[in-house]
């Protein structure tokens, strides 16, 4: 394995503080970015969208479940799909293991919730598999695409003025690496693969869906990552 340089404690020391000052730089300009991005202007949603729920048809502002902030995640897992239907998205089933207990953000006025493609019956059989327990919803209208997430993962956000629903924001690609620990902590060092226990391995260039969305391309896959033992 090549390593960096094996320097004494007192020049990793100085490394170190040098690497400080730009981390530090760079935390205050994402201070400024995050302020900025609380300044967004918002968009009206006019069209009422429907979603099946576990109990039945549900509306967009039903999904908010009385709160005034809603986060709402598209999930890859329906037909077309890799991995249909035993299992969702790998990348989307990455995240939805991060999904921590909900109470702290539902007491600060958010909701989050899942949405995909697939029929309610499979959602609740890969949920109690997974041991997921996040609202998910199924979309059935023209939601994902009208939201930018029907080729695509992506985080929508949404909020709730009374009766009126605006959009606020919207994150998808690498900025969803954000929102679970693993992606944060796997892009900080370049060895973290190794340390987490990832190999990689050659795949066989084929032409395959993105994401298993509507109209979706195909593309030539990359080495991908898988854990190590496990299927």
């Amino acid at each position: 394995m090549n390593t960096p340089p094996i320097v004494s404690r007192e020049e990793w020391e100085a490394a170190h503080q040098q690497l400080l000052l730009k981390e530090k730089s760079l935390t205050r300009a994402r201070d400024a970015l995050t302020a900025e991005r609380r300044r967004m202007p918002w968009t009206a949603v006019e069209k009422n969208y429907e979603f099946d729920g576990p109990k039945g048809k549900v509306s967009l502002l039903d999904l908010f479940e009385g709160r005034r902030q809603l986060v709402v995640y598209r999930a890859f897992f329906e037909p077309g799909v890799f991995g249909w239907p035993e299992h969702a998205c790998r990348g989307c089933s990455l995240g939805a293991d991060q999904v921590a207990h909900l109470a702290h953000l539902n007491a600060r006025d958010t909701t989050l919730t899942y949405a995909s493609r697939a029929p309610q019956a499979d959602i609740a059989r890969l949920k109690a598999r997974m041991g997921w327990e996040m609202p998910w919803y199924t979309i059935t209208d023209s939601f994902d695409a009208d939201f930018g997430v029907d080729e695509w993962h992506g985080h929508n956000v949404f909020f709730r003025d009374g009766e009126r629903v605006f959009r606020t924001y919207f994150i998808n690609n690498r900025g969803d690496e954000a929102m679970g620990p693993p992606g944060a902590t796997s892009t900080s060092r370049h060895s973290a693969v190794r340390r987490l226990g990832w190999t990689r391995h050659r795949v066989t260039p084929r032409p395959r869906r993105t994401s298993g969305g509507t109209g979706t391309t195909t593309t030539m896959p990359r080495p991908r990552l898988t854990r190590s033992g496990s299927i």
